[in-house]
Parts: C-alpha cells; structure tokens; sequence
C-alpha cells in the first residue's frame, strides 16, 4: 500500500553527526542584529546630516559606520541621502532616538561596551534635539 522511505529524513539528527546547515551562534546572531539597528540609526543620521548639518551629527555618522564596519567584518554600510524636507526633522530625531534605544538594548545583551556608550549617547543626543523649542510661526 505505502512505498517504504529510501532517503534519510531530513528532520532527525544522530548524535555525534553534523547537521548539512550552518547554525550561527547567539553572539552571531547578537552580531547581525547590533548592525542592523546601527546601520538604520546611521541612514538616519545621514537624512538629519542633509537636512540640518551640524559636526555632531558629522562625528556620529563617522563612529555609526565604524562601528557597523566592526561588526560586518569590515564590510562598510552604505550610506543615506537626504529624503525630506524641515517638516521631518522631529520625525527623524524620534526615529532615531528610538533606534539608538534598539541598538543600546542588543549592545548590552551582547557586552559591547564601545557600541552601548554610541548608542547612549545618541540617544541623549536625539532627546536633547526634540526637547528643544521649535520656532512657532504666527497664523494670522
């Protein structure tokens, strides 16, 4: 009635036998996790450097690829350009503090004390940014 299984199933592993696919260890996988969240804060940075220029944002764009360079074995991020206009800048400083907050949160699970201190700090940097008071322009 069945036809009897000729190949070996895929799904058991023998003990003392290599699986045929790659695993990757928890500090790997903290690894790529660290450099997705740096590498998002840095295409923020990048649009915040193109629409309000300053030399913080200059020094942290410089240590974010450093640090996603480290991380990617030396494998440089890429870069962002400018998107929006001075109506986002709020919007990009939230975006960026909440993913400074992201990578803080993998650096310490992972020990990393260098990318923790960046992320700490650009999230002060980012919460000073939007505690700042806006110009208010008069309706009429």
């Amino acid at each position: 009635m069945y036809e009897p299984i000729r190949t070996k199933s895929v799904h058991t592993t023998m003990a003392g036998t290599t699986s045929d696919f790659p695993h990757r260890s928890r500090e790997e996988e903290l690894d790529i996790q660290l450099a997705g969240h740096l590498a998002a804060l840095l295409a923020v940075t990048d649009e915040l450097r193109a629409t309000a220029p300053s030399e913080d944002l200059d020094s942290a764009a410089e240590r974010l690829a450093g640090q996603v360079a480290r991380l990617r074995e030396g494998s440089k991020p890429a870069r962002a350009g400018a998107s929006g206009g001075e109506a986002r800048v709020a919007a990009l400083h939230r975006r960026a503090h909440a993913l400074a907050g992201r990578a803080l949160v993998v650096a310490a699970s992972r020990a990393d004390t260098a990318a923790a201190i960046l992320a700490a700090q650009r999230m002060d940097a980012h919460a000073a940014a939007q505690a700042e008071p806006q110009e208010l322009t008069g309706v009429g």
